[in-house]
């Protein structure tokens, strides 16, 4: 009896180690699996991208996406935490005096500190004067379709600390001389108006990323007097004219101090210039995608500094291959490329020895990819159409 009940006792213990150890090759197996499927997932995503969009709960975890942001702007944490407004967008109206509540205008220039705006629903809004943008201010229109257009745009005038994600601003008109309600709900007196879809003035630290630009009367985007701490991500620029100034004009000397991370856009079909012009300051121009352009791509005056790196440049089939243009004296520019890849005949004409480094902060610093994946990372480049409980 007693024999028979150690060995039942043996056949127990072994049938436990074996049970065991299924679970722990299971565990194991289960791991490298999940391992593989992140590896590849991150190979069809941006380091930015892949930061928040394998979330498939990302509604409930909006403000992951502070944490995301690389290039001069930074992590922009100093918009989420303590004293953070939640503001719904729920109706397209505009009034630029004394805006309502529920309306985008009320959001970002009456309500005080930090606030995440989000929108109800889909909605196309046409703004009567320029929207001014408040400091700590997120627009995030992510799970809807937002439509800025067909009037006045947006405008950052003074503030920092923002974040426009996800919209589709197109058809801006110039405006002209107005009075607008401004941040912290202060009449403002404007003048003149360029029709502009984005404008920063003496901005700081400002993200703009998966924005989806186009067809305005002047610029899609204006980054000036002073502005500086500026990223330019996984935005899709097309049909316009000009694309991006970075510098005001050739006699404002605040910006020297201009420093613009410029990363993983799409750039055309039908874009002619200034992706981006640049006067003065510094511009890191990184995995880009570059389809085709009629005057240049890149350009610049007053001795700007421009590291292009890792770029897709793809020529027009016809007329002008070089992806470069210079206005006056090149003097010290640095104007130089770095593991570009050029198609259909684009050339890079470098000037400058050996270039410039951005010298990023651990906040700011990332790795370039290779630029033969860049057709990949910027595939989603533009206002995402985010599906609610699945992946964006």
């Amino acid at each position: 009896m007693h024999m028979n009940m150690a060995l039942k006792g043996i056949n127990i213990a072994i049938l436990w180690h074996f049970a065991l150890a299924f679970v722990i090759v299971m565990l194991s197996t289960s791991n490298v699996s999940l391992a593989k499927k992140t590896k590849i997932t991150g190979l069809k995503m941006n380091v930015i991208d892949h930061c928040w969009r394998w979330n498939p709960d990302w509604r409930r975890n909006r403000q992951q996406l502070a944490t995301c942001s690389v290039g001069y702007a930074g992590k922009m944490t100093n918009n989420i935490g303590r004293g953070l407004t939640q503001y719904v967008v729920t109706e397209p109206s505009d009034n630029p005096i004394n805006p309502k509540p529920g309306t985008l205008r009320y959001g970002t220039t009456m309500i005080k500190g930090k606030k995440w705006i989000t929108f109800q629903r889909s909605m196309r809004i046409r703004l009567e004067k320029p929207l001014l943008i408040s400091s700590f201010t997120t627009i995030d229109g992510r799970g809807v379709n937002v439509q800025i257009a067909d009037n006045a745009c947006l405008m950052i005038y003074k503030q920092s600390n923002i974040i426009i994600h996800g919209l589709r601003i197109h058809h801006c008109r110039s405006q002209p001389p107005s009075i607008v309600m401004g941040p912290n709900s202060k009449i403002i007196s404007l003048g003149q108006v360029d029709g502009d879809a984005i404008r920063l003035v003496t901005a700081s630290k400002v993200w703009l990323d998966h924005n989806t630009l186009y067809e305005s009367e002047d610029g899609l985007l204006d980054v000036t007097r002073g502005s500086t701490d500026i990223t330019i991500s996984n935005n899709w620029f097309k049909n316009q004219d000009k694309v991006i100034l970075l510098g005001h004009d050739d006699g404002f000397l605040r910006d020297k101090n201009m420093k613009v991370t410029v990363m993983y856009n799409h750039f055309g079909p039908n874009c002619n210039q200034r992706m981006p012009r640049i006067r003065f300051g510094y511009a890191h121009v990184v995995n880009n995608l570059y389809q085709g352009w009629m005057q240049y791509a890149i350009g610049g005056s007053m001795n700007p500094s421009v590291k292009s790196q890792a770029n897709l440049f793809i020529a027009p089939k016809l007329g002008n291959k070089e992806v470069t243009w210079r206005n006056g004296e090149r003097g010290s520019w640095k104007f130089y490329s770095v593991n570009d890849v050029f198609e259909n005949g684009a050339r890079f004409i470098e000037t400058g020895a050996g270039g410039v480094k951005p010298n990023y902060n651990r906040e700011q610093v990332f790795q370039a990819a290779d630029a033969r994946t860049v057709r990949s990372l910027t595939k989603s480049a533009g206002a995402l159409r985010c599906i609610p409980r699945s992946r964006c």
